[in-house]
């Protein structure tokens, strides 16, 4: 039968989440004791004292997301500047056998503007636009015999350009958007390259959500 080290363990490891908050002492030992005491008792095959439980829980090692957390934290601090650009909005069309000549008519009509913000995002069932707001007009003219999906308004973005390691390190994004969400900042749209993350965000959390990002860096 296994132990009650050994169970708790396998219990807690089935949550990243669980053990993230942990690791960040965001966790209340005796009640989490509680809580899966049910099952540590059900995985041993004997009753056990919630003591027992606390005691098993507090002697696990940091293990692998106590490494990943200090992979992360490295990233973040070799992040670079932020740019951020406003007055933004989106469109979402679905896919079809002319959506492509569309886009390109607005890629050409768009390429001279130096100062202009253009991002799409092709998924399997559907295509979005970011770009400036005064091209409202435009996409709609443009697309005009396409199956609009979405459109938001009033939009801004950020960007963090960050160290080539962020791809050899997962969990990077999660730690940058769960920072964002627990301040209830929502982010509408997600555009990345292989050292670039863009969050697209409701213009009236743009300030908050630069100010976050900066916390971060600044913490590390």
């Amino acid at each position: 039968m296994s132990t009650i080290s050994k169970v708790t363990e396998e219990i807690i490891n089935r949550s990243p989440f669980l053990r993230e908050a942990m690791t960040e002492n965001l966790i209340n030992i005796s009640a989490l004791a509680r809580k899966i005491r049910p099952e540590v008792e059900k995985g041993t095959g004997k009753e056990i004292k919630e003591g027992a439980i606390v005691m098993a829980i507090k002697r696990m090692t940091p293990g692998v997301y106590h490494r990943l957390d200090l992979k992360i934290k490295n990233v973040i601090g070799g992040i670079g500047d932020f740019l951020v650009r406003s007055d933004l909005i989106d469109f979402t069309f679905e896919n079809s056998e002319t959506l492509r000549e569309c886009q390109r008519q607005l890629i050409q009509f768009i390429s001279n503007d130096k100062d202009s913000f253009f991002t799409l995002c092709k998924g399997i069932t559907e295509t979005t636009y970011i770009l400036n707001a005064k091209y409202k007009e435009d996409i709609e003219r443009i697309f005009v015999n396409e199956r609009r999906k979405g459109h938001n308004v009033n939009l801004s973005s950020i960007t963090v350009k960050l160290p080539e390691t962020n791809t050899e390190t997962y969990g990077v994004y999660y730690y940058i958007m769960k920072h964002l969400a627990w301040e209830g900042i929502n982010i509408e749209q997600v555009v990345s390259t292989a050292n670039e993350f863009t969050g697209i965000v409701n213009s009236d959390d743009i300030d908050n959500a630069f100010k976050i990002l900066m916390q971060l860096k600044r913490s590390i």
